[in-house]
């Protein structure tokens, strides 16, 4: 499966930089943003494309207004959204400067208009936002574009899940990844539960990610050693820059950081390899191999006491030392001799 030019089985963790609401509202933080993503290694920055009119409505009822422990108790719903969106506007230019510096852009939408105004910039992939998987006709609508379609599963039942696989592919859109995440913001640890990263995979037959809301970046790691081929995390030039998502995002130092480990990891992962390369034949001089430990004359038997199992590598191999011994040796045989079988016979 490729998003854009990457492909996810062969060129490794594909990184993507969650801008969010971390433009502080001016769109030269936001390119600026896109640029320091691409300089520290970051495969795709990502947007939110919405309205807070597309999201909710301008009500002072009980229902909404934020609740439950969150960063953001006692807000109204459509107070929130509204600061922290990302004005239509700016996507044109935001998506040409990711295109010219080289770097992925696309984002998430949050109702049909959103993914008809997306369209036009021809986005690389498209984004379902944990909250919107119950949305079956944003998905369906969005899954027709025929573009991969990343969908994250914080909120859903193992049912919703199964029902968001199954319209994408009644669209014939087969290019999917599921992420793992916990919508909490911040998410505590113990409620990350990264087992689910293989066990997605497993279940729905699909790709699989990982999109974080933990602090700090020990989660990403542990994701790409579970499988994760996707990692997303919230990614902000400086939390000074404040805002509704700087609690929990990373800055830039934090972010290549993280970038630089995930590499590391995936270098550690490495493949399932039995062949044996150069480095791994050339490192064979220092196994063990048998040897001549006590000159031996032609015609003499070989012994324990004068055969034994020794580094270097250079004689044959220890598992024949049973076989060997009471076999006569051919030629005279100097101490420190690399046995070979040419040496010997019955």
């Amino acid at each position: 499966m490729k998003i854009g030019n990457f492909d996810l089985e062969k060129d490794g963790i594909y990184i993507i930089a969650e801008l969010s609401a971390n433009h502080g509202g001016k769109i030269g933080i936001a390119k600026e943003t896109i640029k320091s993503a691409k300089e520290i290694g970051v495969n795709a920055i990502k947007l939110q494309t919405y309205t807070a009119d597309t999201l909710t409505l301008d009500s002072e009822k009980d229902d909404f207004i934020i609740k439950g422990g969150t960063l953001w108790d006692d807000r109204k719903l459509y107070d929130l959204y509204k600061e922290a969106y990302l004005p239509w506007e700016w996507h044109k230019e935001l998506f040409e400067y990711a295109k010219d510096i080289g770097i992925d852009i696309f984002s998430s939408p949050f109702d049909k208009s959103a993914v008809n105004f997306l369209e036009q910039f021809d986005p690389p992939a498209y984004k379902i936002a944990s909250f919107e998987i119950t949305d079956y006709e944003l998905i369906r609508y969005t899954a027709s574009k025929g573009k991969p379609m990343i969908i994250s599963t914080g909120i859903a039942t193992i049912q919703e899940i199964q029902d968001a696989v199954d319209i994408c592919k009644s669209e014939g859109n087969n290019d999917i990844v599921l992420l793992k995440c916990t919508s909490a913001y911040p998410a505590p640890l113990e409620e990350a539960n990264l087992k689910m990263i293989p066990n997605l995979k497993e279940t729905f037959g699909v790709e699989v990610g990982f999109s974080d809301h933990t602090l700090g970046i020990t989660a990403p790691i542990v994701a790409t050693t579970l499988g994760a081929k996707i990692i997303e995390k919230h990614f902000i030039l400086d939390k000074s820059i404040g805002g509704a998502d700087a609690d929990f995002s990373l800055d830039k130092n934090e972010f290549a950081k993280m970038v630089n480990v995930v590499r590391d990891t995936e270098k550690l992962l490495g493949k399932v390899d039995y062949s044996m390369s150069k480095k791994k034949k050339k490192s064979r001089q220092f196994a063990r191999s048998l040897y001549i430990t006590k000159e031996i004359k032609a015609g003499e038997i070989i012994t324990k006491q004068n055969l034994r199992s020794i580094r270097p590598g250079y004689g044959l191999h220890p598992k024949y030392f049973k076989d060997i011994l009471g076999k006569k040796a051919i030629k005279n045989l100097a101490f420190a001799t690399p046995l070979k079988w040419e040496y010997i016979c019955d």
